[in-house]
């Protein structure tokens, strides 16, 4: 008899444990990110831009923020290397307009249609992987903000390196070994036909 009592007490504890861990699964799932850019992409277009002279400087960002009014916006911002090193970073964040209009003072910014805008990344992403450098880990999830946007609907055509051809710049904060991991990628893919690369 108290052997059937320690058993079915030790069931009951095992259901609530498997509740519980049930219940912190869904949880998690709600308040990840792919949920939460599943539910950003739902709200109006609130903004989207692109660095002015993105193409002469070969380095900027597209930002795509959304909200139901334009005060409280989640935004995305893609960091983007035109040269060679395409989506080098993105984010992905709840901000007041007026923190966002503060970030968007460092560089002039024009604006642009979404379409332009995904079609953009997306031809960037798929040109520097052809070169071998992958687009940041987080880019396809957070690229989801653009919801419904077609880039199809887009006929712009994106030119990408220097006269075709990737062109490598470090950045301040690259290690000395990601500098020369990223000029071999770039000459091995140039070949017989190397560019003179900036370090």
């Amino acid at each position: 008899m108290a052997m059937n009592m320690a058993q079915k007490r030790a069931k009951k504890a095992q259901r609530r444990k498997e509740m519980v861990a049930q219940k912190r699964r869904v949880e998690a799932q709600e308040n990840g990110l792919p949920a939460r850019v599943a539910r950003a992409a739902q709200a109006p277009i609130q903004l989207c831009t692109v660095n002015e002279g993105l193409f002469e400087v070969g380095m900027g960002t597209v930002v795509l923020a959304r909200g139901g009014s334009s005060h409280h916006l989640t935004v995305s911002v893609f960091l983007i290397d035109t040269l060679s090193l395409g989506i080098k970073d993105v984010m992905f964040a709840q901000m007041e307009a007026e923190a966002l209009e503060r970030y968007m003072q460092s560089a002039p910014m024009v604006s642009v249609e979404p379409s332009y805008a995904r079609k953009l990344l997306r031809d960037l992403a798929a040109w520097s992987q052809s070169i071998g450098f992958a687009p940041h880990r987080d880019f396809a999830g957070i690229e989801r903000i653009f919801g419904d946007v077609n880039a199809d609907d887009s006929d712009a055509v994106f030119k990408f390196g220097h006269g075709g051809k990737p062109v490598y710049v470090s950045g301040p904060s690259e290690s000395a070994e990601q500098v020369l991991q990223r000029s071999e990628q770039v000459l091995k893919y140039l070949g017989d036909d190397p560019l003179d690369m900036v370090a």
